[in-house]
Order: structure tokens, then sequence, then C-alpha cells
């Protein structure tokens, strides 16, 4: 079984050395992409975890499994002040890695040669760790977890995910034809990509694996790495949600959230959330979010990551929601604009449709969910505000009653618990959606 694991290893070391992933271009900065630096903000799972918000400066992050370094440049530009450590068991990944974080004036940042077994020869803690599209290829994904903890930080967070079994089903058959075939008996390469192309090409188009798996831009875009990474990808497994929290639970870990959470709503699934069949309203109250996630899965598996944040037992804060918040606790709130829409753009855009009365169109500088975000000029100086700094509630709603001292309608001055009510209302909206964080104290 050792000689089996290590040839596995090998060969996956080998595929990688031969075909760094990603392939992302050297030029190309996550700046143009809002929503990736989004999710590669400590600043949002911490949040998450315990409604507060942190300072990435100074803080140690580890890219286990860098790769190229793309996902290390993401979380350098995404954690500003933050220290970059990526392992890689890829030496040719790693020259990469150098290289692109090099180019992009990144100096934080240091890049080795290892294996996730070596990890602690490096002697640092992390507050945060990226395993991202690595964990499935471990032979033992609770033994990979329990590592990963081992370098921890008491309060830190590990994001990392599995291949969906469910999901990518039709991608494991592939995977299978390929094999007995004989193209994984070593390291495939292009010969064997353009063996795979030639193949799905030549199927029927209604052939159900072609159907479910290939894709033209394979062939038009000449994306052999698409090839590699689908089709004759080394080591590739795949899990479920139940495997997931058994793998968190044997690693004594603590599932945080799904990375991509609103995409996992359970609800979302019904034509009417608000009017469940019996039996659904009834059981639905009453069941974990494991469950919920399994339910979702088997109902609707359109994810072909299980992507999640975990961290130490019983580390995060105890706090209330926001929903549940009094009066008197969100009257002592800190409002947070979240990191990423801090941006010129963002601010150039907002200040236009405030001095032009037009609404502002929020999803277009961060999509977060699949539904169009527009807020009403009379609010969007909340927001300016905020671009300067953090701002307590009471202040935002003294600087709402200075731009709407009346009502445009009756002329009736604005009064205290109207400008109060109104600005919750608008707050409480962005922070469901993630794009403020509250704070009390």
């Amino acid at each position: 079984m050792a000689d089996s694991t290590s040839d596995l290893f090998d060969k996956i070391r080998q595929q990688f050395d031969n075909a760094p992933y990603p392939d992302t271009p050297l030029e190309i900065s996550p700046q143009e992409f809002p929503s990736l630096l989004y999710i590669h903000n400590l600043v949002t799972p911490y949040y998450l975890r315990n409604q507060k918000v942190l300072d990435t400066k100074d803080k140690i992050i580890l890219d286990a499994g860098c790769g190229s370094g793309y996902k290390s440049l993401v979380l350098a530009a995404a954690n500003p002040g933050a220290k970059i450590i990526g392992i890689d068991i890829s030496e040719e990944s790693i020259k990469l890695a150098k290289q692109r974080l090099e180019y992009h004036g990144i100096e934080n940042a240091e890049f080795y040669v290892l294996t996730l077994q070596e990890i602690n020869q490096l002697n640092y803690k992390y507050h945060y760790i990226n395993c991202d599209e690595i964990l499935y290829l471990f032979p033992d994904i609770s033994a990979a977890l329990k590592t990963l903890k081992s370098v921890l930080e008491p309060d830190g967070i590990i994001r990392s995910n599995l291949h969906s079994s469910i999901q990518r089903f039709n991608f494991f058959c592939a995977q299978k034809v390929f094999k007995l075939m004989g193209l994984l008996d070593g390291n495939p390469g292009e010969l064997e990509a353009e063996i795979v192309s030639e193949t799905m090409q030549a199927l029927k188009d209604d052939v159900r694996l072609k159907q479910t798996t290939w894709n033209q831009m394979y062939v038009d875009k000449k994306d052999s790495q698409g090839i590699f990474m689908n089709f004759l990808f080394q080591g590739d497994k795949g899990y479920t949600i139940a495997d997931m929290f058994t793998a968190l639970k044997n690693a004594d870990l603590e599932f945080i959230s799904m990375v991509n959470w609103r995409q996992w709503n359970l609800l979302n699934l019904f034509k009417e959330p608000d009017n469940l069949p019996i039996f659904w309203g009834m059981s639905l109250e009453d069941i974990s979010v494991e469950q919920q996630l399994q339910l979702f899965e088997l109902i609707n598996p359109i994810h072909r990551l299980l992507d999640f944040w975990c961290g130490h037992p019983e580390q995060g804060k105890i706090y209330i929601p926001v929903t549940e918040w009094t009066v008197q606790q969100w009257k002592t709130a800190t409002v947070h604009l979240h990191p990423q829409l801090k941006t010129p753009q963002f601010q150039e855009d907002l200040i236009a449709c405030l001095q032009e009365g037009k609404i502002f169109t929020l999803h277009k500088h961060l999509t977060l969910i699949d539904l169009p975000i527009e807020l009403d000029s009379s609010m969007l100086v909340c927001l300016l505000r905020l671009l300067e700094q953090p701002q307590p509630m009471m202040f935002l709603v003294e600087q709402w009653k200075q731009f709407r001292p009346f009502n445009p309608v009756t002329l009736v001055p604005t009064d205290e618990e109207q400008a109060f009510n109104l600005v919750r209302q608008f707050l409480l909206r962005l922070e469901s959606f993630g794009y403020l964080l509250l704070e009390s104290p």
C-alpha cells in the first residue's frame, strides 16, 4: 500500500511539474476579479464566525498547494499587510509562483518545495490557511486536515474543498475510461490529451458521457490543461457532504460555513419558500446545518466543489445576530464597508450617482448574489462616509438627516426615529448580502 501511495504521489508531482496549475498568464491581476478577492479575504470568514472585523496587517497566511502562485497573489491582494507562505510538491510550480509575485511587486512572500507532511519545518503558525483544490488528492483527508490544524493559530481559519462525487460523477466515469485505455499509466502529456480530444469528438453527440463532460472549448481554445484536470487527473476522487463532515469530526475541526454559502440555501430550491408543503415546513425547522447541506446536495448537485471554512472547535466568539439586536445595540454599533469595495472606481461611481441622484448599481462592483442590487441615491451618503473609515451607526443617521432634512412628499422635517429606522433597514439589507460588516460593543 505504501509503494502504491508513493507511486501515485510521484505521478501527481510529475503531472504538475509538466503542467503547473493554474495556467493563468503571469500578467493577469486579481484586482480585476473582486468576487475572488472577497472569498480570499480573511475578513470575510472571520466576520461570519465572530461578527467582528479584523485587520489583516501582520497576519501570516499559508497557501498549501500553491501551484503556479495565482491564488497566492490573490491572497496577497485580498489581505493587505499579510505575509504569504506558499508550499507545493512541484518545483516547476514554485518557480512560477515566485516569478508571479515578483512580477506584481509582492515582497512579503516566501515559497518552498515541501509536502504537507513537512510543513512543521517552517516553524510558522498561521492565521489563515488556503488549501485549495488539493485536499481530495490525499489518501486520508482527515489526516491532511489534522496536519493543517497543527499549524493553525487558535482563532485561525482553514479554507479547503473536496470534489463532489455526485456533481462530478460523469467526469469520474471519463477518468475510468481513459485509465482502462492506459492513458494514466504514466505521466499524461500532450499526446494523451490529444487522444482524449479525438475520442470525445468521435463519439456521437447524444452519447451520455460526451453530453455531460465534453465542451467544445477544449478544442476551440486548445485547452489541454482543462483536459488534464478533468479527464486525466491523477489521484482525483469525489466526496459527499457527509464525507466532509466526517473528516472534520475526525480531525477535531469545527465547520464554519460553505465558502459560497448563499448558493447552498435549501429554501431557494422551492418555488414558494414562505409556503412550503406542510411536511417540509415542519421538518426543516429541526434539522442541522449538515442535514440541510446534504439535502441540497442530493436535490440540486450543481457545485463541483464542496468548498468550506473550518477552524479549531469552540473558538468562535459568541454573538447576537444583527437581526436580533435591540435598539440600544444598534445605536452603539460600528459600521464597516467590506474592504473589497474600497476601490477608486467604486468611489468615483458612488459620488457620481450621489451628485446626479441616480440609482447606484452595487453588484457591478462586487457580485455576491445572483440578484441585482440597486440602491436609491438618498442612502448613498452612508456608503460615502464608510469609504473614509468605519463609522458609528448614529453618525450615519445624522448624515442622512442632513442629506434628507425633509420628507420630499409632505415637506415635514425628518425626525430622529424615522431616520434611524430607514438607515437601519438599509444597513441590515446590505449586511445580509455581505457588503457591510456590523459590530456591536
